[in-house]
């Protein structure tokens, strides 16, 4: 087995090296099966994702006047100096009025006219490579769209409420940045996600060596506070955890519909690259 591999999953796991060994040849050298056994065996929680690393750059949003709809635009950079860049956030600012003004929620047919000149001549001044990333475009015909952005401006929200005010929709978008619920509701939850976590908690209850039917209670408490951990309605309330989000919601009359939680550089691999050998290779170059 590669050392590579092992330190992989070491990083990604804290466990010891002979464990993430065996448990590199148990599944073929193969880092997410192995991190899945592992979870099986040692009742580890979760894994850091590979090669997820927070790509610069900011998100933005802008709602309509009548919170009939909203847009959510995220546009990187090459390094966090930049993304503070007063030519770069002007940019932004471009960007955001323009698929709010046209309703557009793709990048490439936003960025298929002038503003892609302008994108160029920003790459040009500044020396970076710029790019549009993702917008997300939301309505609603008879509810609320709100809005929150964090204060450093890597992480936005839209929410889409039936009932409610702007700001209502505020309070539950700035819970949602903060907390990171998957899903609105529990039953919104994929059921292939589920059938994977209950696997593994089934694998873990096991090593107890208790009854079946004690096993079978305890994998279904584990279900019952992964669906509410992760979703929106039943999580507590950041602003007063007494309250869950839905009934916080439910109080006001109304119900949420939809949310999109966008943060900047999430899901973007990045190449790691070691220092020494990015030297050596260039010295043999």
């Amino acid at each position: 087995m590669s050392a590579a591999l092992v330190k992989e999953l070491r990083e990604r796991t804290g466990l010891g090296l002979l464990e993430c060994k065996k448990a590199l040849a148990l599944v073929g050298g193969d880092v997410e099966l192995a991190i899945e056994e592992l979870r099986k065996s040692s009742g580890m929680k979760a894994a850091k994702k590979a090669g997820r690393t927070a790509a610069d750059g900011v998100v933005a949003v802008r709602v309509a006047d009548d919170c009939s709809f909203g847009v959510l635009v995220e546009v990187n950079s090459e390094t966090d100096f930049v993304a503070r860049d007063d030519n770069f956030l002007a940019f932004v600012g471009t960007v955001v009025d323009a698929a709010f003004d046209g309703k557009q929620s793709d990048p490439a047919a936003l960025m298929s006219g002038a503003l892609e000149s302008a994108r160029e001549a920003l790459v040009q001044k500044i020396g970076e490579n710029i790019s549009v990333r993702r917008i997300e475009l939301m309505e609603t015909d008879s509810g609320v769209i709100g809005a929150y952005v964090h204060s450093n401006n890597r992480i936005a929200v839209l929410v889409n409420l039936k009932g409610g005010d702007q700001d209502l929709a505020k309070d539950v978008a700035m819970h949602v940045a903060a907390v990171n619920p998957q899903v609105v509701s529990a039953a919104d939850m994929p059921e292939a996600l589920v059938a994977k976590e209950k696997e593994i908690f089934m694998a873990q209850a096991q090593e107890s060596g208790k009854p079946a039917d004690i096993i079978e209670k305890m994998i279904g408490g584990r279900i019952k506070k992964f669906l509410a951990e992760n979703s929106l309605t039943e999580q507590a309330f950041v602003k007063d955890p007494e309250i869950t989000v839905g009934k916080l919601v439910a109080n006001a009359g109304a119900e949420v519909v939809s949310f999109v939680r966008f943060e900047v550089g999430e899901g973007i691999e990045v190449e790691k690259v070691d220092f020494a050998d990015e030297v050596a290779a260039q010295l043999k170059g």
